[in-house]
């Protein structure tokens, strides 16, 4: 339990001070066909922070060293960004494809120039994030491996209190001129339950106890995203769950005795079972508010697949490494994930090519996964519909 609660706290504080890089670069190949947007705006965890846990430092900073320190970051940026990768994240190469430039965290609001840095949309998500306000999560049991407040609901309303920057001063943030930007603009909304689950799992809850709360965990992202289509988002990009199973961190700390558990693949099959049960849900919900708000433009993101076809065929994708084993650690193994000697202590290192890996530090992608991820969302066929749709 010691270790389990240290590495939720080391696994969900990242990163400490860097240079947040947030210019404008030359847009993907086809950026100019489909959908154009004026802005991107994005909410979720580590998957797409790219500096708000640096800005919102708290009491656990010590811990930011790990992985503010190279290589980190090494293979586009050439040093650590507050990023969790060696490069750029999904988020990055969505706001490259649609010719915006990279998001600036939304933590950022109240500074100086804060008004023009904003122009363009802003990133909510942070490490840590819950679907779950921490409250509810308190009240079962849950405070403790919880750290961070940035849960759904707190992001949106770093979204409400930096519409004044994007919108404009002397606009009204509900008014017809704001909701006017915001439809022209492109929402990425999670994913969100990851974090709840891990604090569910590491600390204890069986499968069968985190199932039930799903359904909990799916109603609170679709009341995110009306709180987004109220405020006059129309183009809103939902992303499922990962198949989790298939990770070095849950294989490390979630192992089972049984054989059976596992799938030809080495992945935990009833963590990804889990996975499968909250997508079902999800795309459930969607399909209503759908029903419910036609004029909104709601797109299912469907990670699960794209990663599963990933782990089952990484060759096919120019990868020489399945999705199980970490391009960043000092753990060796099969795994190459270890607590105590994970991707940015001493003694870790890089491997030489982290575009043959899939897995970046046992926790997140590699910046060639995330490429791939992006354009299945922007030109299909793993966002329904995509993005770029003519």
């Amino acid at each position: 339990m010691a270790r389990a609660a240290a590495f939720l706290l080391a696994a969900g504080v990242f990163l400490l001070q860097c240079l947040l890089c947030c210019c404008s670069l030359p847009a993907a190949s086809g950026a100019t066909a489909g959908r154009r947007y004026e802005a991107l705006f994005n909410f979720g965890d580590s998957l797409g922070d790219t500096g708000n846990i640096c800005v919102n430092k708290s009491a656990a900073d010590n811990l930011l060293l790990t992985v503010a320190q190279p290589p980190y970051g090494m293979t586009y940026f050439g040093r650590p960004t507050c990023r969790c990768s060696d490069g750029r994240l999904v988020v990055d190469f969505l706001a490259q494809g649609l010719g915006l430039p990279l998001l600036p965290p939304s933590k950022l609001h109240g500074g100086a120039g804060a008004d023009d840095l904003f122009r363009r949309g802003a990133n909510m998500a942070i490490v840590g994030a819950t679907a779950l306000d921490f409250a509810f999560l308190k009240s079962i049991g849950l405070g403790y491996p919880v750290w961070d407040n940035g849960a759904m609901n707190v992001q949106i309303q770093w979204l409400r209190e930096l519409l004044p920057s994007f919108c404009g001063r002397d606009v009204p943030p509900g008014g017809p001129r704001c909701r006017a930007r915001l439809a022209r603009s492109l929402f990425v909304f999670g994913p969100f339950g990851g974090n709840d689950f891990n604090a569910m799992l590491f600390f204890g809850f069986s499968n069968d106890q985190a199932r039930n709360y799903t359904p909990t965990i799916v109603d609170t992202v679709a009341s995110g995203i009306e709180q987004l289509i109220e405020l006059g988002a129309v183009d809103i990009i939902v992303p499922g769950a990962l198949p989790v199973g298939c990770f070095a961190i849950y294989l490390t700390f979630l192992p089972s005795t049984n054989p059976s558990d596992y799938d030809e693949y080495g992945c935990l099959k009833p963590l990804n079972d889990l996975s499968i049960y909250q997508n079902t849900l999800l795309q459930n919900r969607l399909a209503g508010l759908r029903a419910k708000h036609p004029a909104a433009r709601i797109m299912y993101a469907d990670y699960y697949a794209h990663v599963e076809a990933l782990v089952r065929s990484p060759g096919r994708f120019g990868f020489a490494r399945g999705a199980v084993p970490a391009c960043c650690g000092a753990g060796g193994g099969k795994l190459n994930f270890e607590l105590d000697k994970r991707c940015g202590m001493k003694g870790a290192v890089a491997c030489k090519d982290p575009a043959r890996f899939e897995s970046w530090d046992g926790v997140h992608f590699t910046e060639a996964v995330n490429r791939l991820i992006a354009d299945g969302w922007l030109r299909g066929p793993y966002c329904h519909p995509p993005v770029l749709l003519q």
